[in-house]
């Protein structure tokens, strides 16, 4: 069922989509070089993979399906495994008593196709589709699983066994241990920690009340309610959690951490474990820390323009201070990881201390502090120190000790790198004084401070508008319009011409599956230590005016650049109001 070069030569020349001169020279490649003409026009960048299939499907007589925007019955979509789809880039879309369609990427994938038709025992009528297609019906394998998750958890929960509670009744550590190994909480458990990762969370809560259990995921930096479950699961799935953990069973009144691993698709997730004695029992807390965090760079992140500049110049320092500052959850973590992925070559030694070792880098010798045995933040700088590190990354500055090592450490001829819990990148210069730390050795070691906060992200189905007289007078109270419609010029995201007026703006669009997001972009300024703010710090400004003169130096604030990002259409001027106060 291959297309020959001289039947797709002769289409294509027909058809005018190429030139005869571009067309001659793929073909003295494919002469030269025995590979198939559409590959090298594909290469040469002359037309598109999926232009290839929809020429290919057409000289076969192949139909061509576009799925994009299509629903698929759950019946006939999960036909062909999840796996398969996802290896093989076919998919089920219509079936009759006797045949069922594929969409496919490749036709000739005969052992796929063999694959299936052993499996339902139907006629199977192959399609060609293209890569977007494929993508969006793989997510509703995803969606489906909603389905799947209430069908498992109704039917486990009606085989549970009841833990009692009762006053004066104590279960033991063993019982516990029985119960928390029966195979329907087992197959409860591993359901929810599925779905969490499918669906992209980054939190699970297990809330018991009254007379029922509440799981909730934090998707996108909101928490939504995933599923009620019956009051007897309660203990039962905290007693599951707590041996994955690696937690005592039978202690039920002191709080307890712990964090256990799951690999998934190939992916592996870390779960990081809070129980907490309520009311009504064990509240149960897993955050997810996947694991792979290489392949990210500050471009991908959502920095930009001057503020990028300025992290890049901060990193090809040898000493120095580079701080992220923000809110928990707001994507710090991420930045500090992202940028030790750029300095991570071979040539320097990398050493962290953290609490906790949140993502796991290759050639990054991480420590993880362990208060209760003694082993701080201060006492593990003290030690990276005499390890001969070029660069130490310090999971979180919480104290006066932990503030005057670091500022000592990069004093002392190393790249220190580290986070602080503030709300905006000029407010943590107070606090590093609040801290004890001196001025006159911050302004010695500190380059750049990254102020950050995360927003979702808009999905494609999106409505523009733009701003009427009243709604923009109301924005401009709260941001300098002017400055950032610069900002959007100087990057040429709009025309030199363009004014407010011209200017699109962006809504979501709720959708059956969604509320017209999905994942989350960062928002961020990035405040440079120039010789002015230095002049500043020595004078015990405050963070104000700290600001202010870093705004006319070139520094774009959080919020401005949250209107620059919905001006790109990202997100929306709710969504950066919501999530950045001012």
């Amino acid at each position: 069922m291959l297309v020959e070069d001289t039947q797709l030569y002769k289409f294509i020349l027909d058809s005018g989509l190429v030139s005869r001169e571009d067309l001659d020279i793929a073909k003295k490649t494919v002469d030269d070089e025995d590979k198939r003409l559409g590959d090298v026009l594909v290469t040469n960048g002359k037309i598109t993979i999926d232009n290839l299939r929809r020429m290919q499907a057409y000289v076969l007589g192949i139909p061509f399906v576009d799925l994009k925007g299509k629903k698929i019955a759950f019946e006939t979509l999960s036909l062909i495994p999840e796996p398969i789809a996802r290896t093989h880039n076919i998919v089920a879309f219509k079936k009759s008593p006797s045949t069922l369609e594929v969409a496919m990427l490749d036709v000739n994938d005969l052992s796929a196709i063999d694959f299936i038709k052993k499996k339902v025992n139907l006629k199977i009528l192959p399609r060609l589709t293209d890569i977007d297609s494929i993508k969006e019906i793989l997510v509703q394998y995803q969606k489906s699983l909603k389905a799947e998750f209430g069908d498992i958890i109704q039917k486990e929960t009606a085989a549970l066994k009841m833990i009692s509670e009762e006053k004066g009744e104590q279960t033991s550590a063993a019982d516990l241990k029985k119960i928390a190994e029966d195979l329907p909480v087992v197959r409860i458990v591993d359901t929810l920690v599925k779905h969490a990762i499918i669906q992209n969370a980054s939190d699970i809560h297990i809330e018991p009340m009254e007379n029922q259990v509440l799981v909730r995921y934090r998707i996108d930096g909101i928490l939504h309610d995933a599923m009620v479950l019956p009051r007897q699961a309660g203990p039962s799935v905290t007693a599951r959690i707590k041996v994955l953990a690696n937690l005592k069973l039978d202690e039920k009144r002191l709080p307890q951490d712990g964090r256990f691993k799951v690999d998934i698709s190939n992916e592996k997730v870390s779960f990081r474990v809070s129980v907490l004695p309520t009311y009504y029992g064990e509240k149960t807390v897993m955050r997810l820390l996947r694991e792979n965090i290489t392949g990210f760079t500050l471009e991908s992140i959502n920095f930009h323009g001057e503020s990028l500049e300025r992290i890049h110049e901060a990193l090809r320092k040898t000493t120095g201070m580079i701080l992220t500052t923000g809110p928990t959850g707001s994507g710090k973590t991420t930045t500090l990881y992202t940028m030790l992925d750029i300095l991570n070559t071979p040539s320097v030694n990398i050493s962290t201390i953290e609490d906790p070792i949140e993502y796991q880098m290759a050639r990054i010798n991480q420590t993880q502090v362990k208060p209760e045995i003694g082993f701080s933040f201060a006492q593990g700088i003290r030690t990276l120190v005499r390890q001969d590190p070029d660069i130490i990354m310090v999971g979180e500055i919480r104290d006066n000790e932990t503030a005057a090592l670091a500022i000592n450490a990069a004093l002392t001829g190393h790249l220190v790198l580290s986070t602080l819990h503030t709300n905006s990148a000029a407010g943590a210069i107070p606090r590093l004084l609040d801290m004890k730390a001196e001025s006159f050795l911050l302004v010695s070691t500190l380059d750049v401070i990254i102020g950050q906060r995360l927003v979702r992200h808009l999905t494609d189905a999106k409505q523009q508008y733009k701003l009427s007289k009243d709604e923009f007078a109301e924005l401009a109270k709260l941001v300098d319009m002017d400055r950032v419609l610069l900002a959007l010029k100087q990057e040429k995201i709009v025309k030199n011409t363009d004014s407010w007026d011209k200017i699109f703006f962006y809504k979501a669009v709720k959708g059956a599956e969604d509320d017209g997001f999905k994942g989350r972009v960062c928002i961020q300024e990035v405040l440079k230590m120039t010789q002015t703010i230095k002049d500043l710090i020595m004078k015990n400004s405050v963070a104000n005016e700290i600001e202010v003169q870093a705004k006319k130096e070139g520094m774009l604030t959080m919020i401005e650049d949250g209107i620059f990002k919905c001006a790109q259409g990202l997100t929306t001027i709710e969504e950066v109001l919501r999530v950045v106060s001012e």
